[in-house]
């Protein structure tokens, strides 16, 4: 057993989220949204890197040690996955270990709601999760594949940095690459995965202009296309694609993806009332004709308006949905407050 694996034990028995390993700090874990420390020594350099190395093949080594930096996967046999990454900086290696759950949670579970069903019924276009770093929009996609796969005999193709959940045959065939062992990025998977028969593609980031691109080409082209964006909202999202492209392309990039998005999930947790977890928000925001003609025409400032005359089909703004969690006890005023970005809403 890796000297490091009690310590990742600890976090999942603790419900963390993150595990950090960070030189001159004691151990820290990320519990419900927070920062904890650990009681336990400050973690020296030698120690940082005889955890993190113990765990890394030869070939990941090598390349911590070219590029600085590396993202990898773990796994603890009968305890979890975990999605690594470490780093070098002026105190020594650092590292941080995102906890996957073992079990693919059910979208009734993560409390999502229940429109996001209807959205693995889609056989083409491009479905979007978004929002900041460590809100669940990997769980969010594992668990709509996940649905996908039980319900319907297709083909998923996923690209991932690294591969998370792993998924089961069970309607359809899923196979899963992963950056930098199975290919080179998430652009020459997507060029190759045109070519490769498959019904859902599933691309863990959208990073870069070639990516956004080849996304949307193949949400066109008859392919379900699941992936994620830093973004924070919906509309927010809208304007981050057609502002990857050159100006001269957006006209064509507005009416592509008027035609082809399907919808946009944003999610954010919020620590509970109980202090015994989070919970999460989450806006939707639905392609529909109006949407995708305010979309064409250079008019997203005016989506706001559409989530709002959009709710008898499932569309919800984020304030809307942290509405309905006070209401019904799960998040205090303080936090809605805290996260709304109309504070009048909750004062």
């Amino acid at each position: 057993m890796a000297k490091i694996d009690s310590l990742l034990q600890s976090a999942v028995q603790a419900r963390a989220s993150d595990l950090h390993i960070a030189t001159g700090s004691p151990f820290i874990i990320r519990q419900f949204g927070r920062l904890r420390k650990l009681k336990s020594d400050p973690v020296s350099p030698e120690l940082a890197k005889t955890l993190v190395y113990e765990i890394l093949n030869t070939s990941q080594r090598k390349i911590l040690e070219q590029n600085l930096q590396l993202d990898f996967s773990y796994e603890i046999k009968g305890i979890s996955r975990f999605r690594g990454n470490a780093i070098v900086q002026r105190r020594g290696i650092d590292a941080t270990f995102r906890v996957i759950p073992a079990r693919i949670p059910t979208l009734t579970e993560l409390g999502l709601p229940d429109v996001v069903r209807k959205f693995c019924d889609f056989h083409q276009g491009l479905l979007l999760v978004t929002g900041a770093t460590g809100q669940g929009k990997s769980t969010t996609l594992a668990s709509m594949l996940d649905l996908i796969n039980s319900e319907r005999p297709v083909h998923i193709l996923t690209i991932e940095d690294p591969v998370e959940f792993i998924h089961p045959l069970k309607k359809g065939i899923v196979n899963q690459r992963q950056l930098g062992t199975h290919t080179r990025s998430f652009a020459n998977a997507l060029r190759a995965a045109l070519r490769e028969d498959p019904d859902v593609i599933m691309v863990g980031e959208l990073r870069d202009l070639e990516s956004i691109s080849l996304a949307i080409t193949a949400s066109e082209t008859g392919h379900l296309v699941l992936a994620t964006l830093s973004t924070s909202s919906g509309p927010k999202t809208v304007d981050r694609l057609i502002d990857s492209f050159p100006p001269e392309e957006q006209n064509q990039i507005r009416t592509m993806l008027a035609e082809g998005l399907r919808a946009v999930i944003t999610q954010r947790l919020l620590p509970r009332a109980d202090a015994k977890g989070q919970v999460l928000a989450c806006e939707i925001l639905i392609g529909t004709l109006p949407l995708a003609n305010l979309i064409r025409t250079a008019k997203t400032h005016q989506l706001p308006s559409v989530m709002q005359t959009g709710r008898h089909l499932g569309m919800q703004s984020m304030e809307e949905s942290m509405a309905q969690l006070l209401r019904a006890g799960h998040i205090t005023v303080e936090t809605a407050r805290e996260f709304s970005e109309s504070k009048k809403r909750f004062s």
